[in-house]
C-alpha cells in the first residue's frame, strides 16, 4: 500500500493528462482485484464521466480547474483553482457532474438491456446509486452546491440525512465526507443573509432559485426511481 502512495505521488509529478491517467490506471488496478477488470473499467468511467461534466462547466464559466483526479475507495474530484464568482455559477458546475454521471448511466443500463448483460446492469447500479448519493443536500457534496443557491441552512436538513446513510451503510468514504462537511455545517448554522459578502454572493432571483430547485428535485426523484428499479433488476 505504501508504494501505491508513492506511486500516486510521482504520478502527479508529470502534468494533468499523466496525473488523470496515472492515478485512473492506478484505481483501476485496485478495483479489478476487488470486482474484476469489466467492471472495474466500467465503474472507473462513469466516475470520469461524472467530473468531466464538471471540468467542462467550471472552463464554460471561466474558471481555473484542475484535471480529474481519482483515489481508490474514496472516488474522484477536480481541484477548483478559484472560488466560483456567485452562487449561480457553484450550482451551474455542481450540478453538471450527477447530470452527465446520470446520462453516462444511461448509456450502460440501456447497453445492457439490450445484451441482456448483468454486468452492465450492475456498472449502471452503480452510477445510478453514486450520483444519488452525491446530491444529499450538504457540502462538499454536489447536493449541497447546488442547494446553495436556495440558501446555505438547506445544509442543516442534509445532515440528518448523511448521519442516517453513515448508520446504515458506514464506508470510509461517507465518514471522511462527514468530516470535511463539519465547517460547512457550522458556516450553515450562523449564516447571515444580510451580511454584504453573503448578499453579494447569493444574489439571485426568485426564478432562477426555483429553476434550479426543478432541476435538482427532479433528478433527485429520477435516480432514486432507477437506483431502486436496477437494483431490484439485478436481484
Amino acid at each position: 500500500m505504501i508504494k501505491l502512495v508513492i506511486l500516486l505521488f510521482t504520478v502527479l509529478k508529470f502534468g494533468k493528462i499523466a496525473a488523470t491517467g496515472g492515478t485512473m490506471a492506478l484505481s483501476l488496478i485496485i478495483y479489478a482485484q476487488i470486482f474484476g477488470w469489466a467492471y472495474a473499467g466500467g465503474f472507473l468511467a462513469l466516475l470520469f464521466a461524472h467530473e468531466m461534466g464538471h471540468y467542462v462547466a467550471a472552463r464554460q464559466r471561466g474558471l481555473n480547474v484542475g484535471a480529474p483526479m481519482f483515489i481508490p475507495f474514496v472516488g474522484a474530484f477536480i481541484a477548483l483553482k478559484q472560488r466560483p464568482h456567485d452562487v449561480e455559477t457553484e450550482a451551474y458546475v455542481a450540478f453538471a457532474g450527477p447530470f452527465v454521471g446520470t446520462l453516462a448511466s444511461f448509456a450502460c443500463y440501456f447497453y445492457a438491456r439490450e445484451v441482456d448483460s448483468r454486468l452492465w446492469l450492475a456498472v449502471s447500479y452503480s452510477g445510478f446509486f453514486l450520483n444519488f448519493l452525491n446530491l444529499l443536500p450538504v457540502s462538499p457534496l454536489d447536493g449541497g452546491r447546488i442547494t446553495a443557491i436556495l440558501s446555505p441552512r438547506v445544509w442543516l436538513v442534509g445532515a440528518p440525512l448523511m448521519l442516517a446513510l453513515l448508520l446504515y451503510r458506514p464506508s470510509p468514504a461517507l465518514i471522511l465526507i462527514a468530516i470535511v462537511a463539519i465547517p460547512q455545517l457550522r458556516m450553515a448554522w450562523s449564516f447571515d443573509p444580510k451580511a454584504p459578502e453573503n448578499a453579494a454572493y447569493y444574489n439571485v432571483s426568485a426564478e432562477l432559485k426555483l429553476e434550479y430547485a426543478v432541476m435538482y428535485f427532479g433528478l433527485a426523484a429520477l435516480l432514486g426511481i432507477m437506483t431502486y428499479t436496477v437494483h431490484g433488476m439485478i436481484d
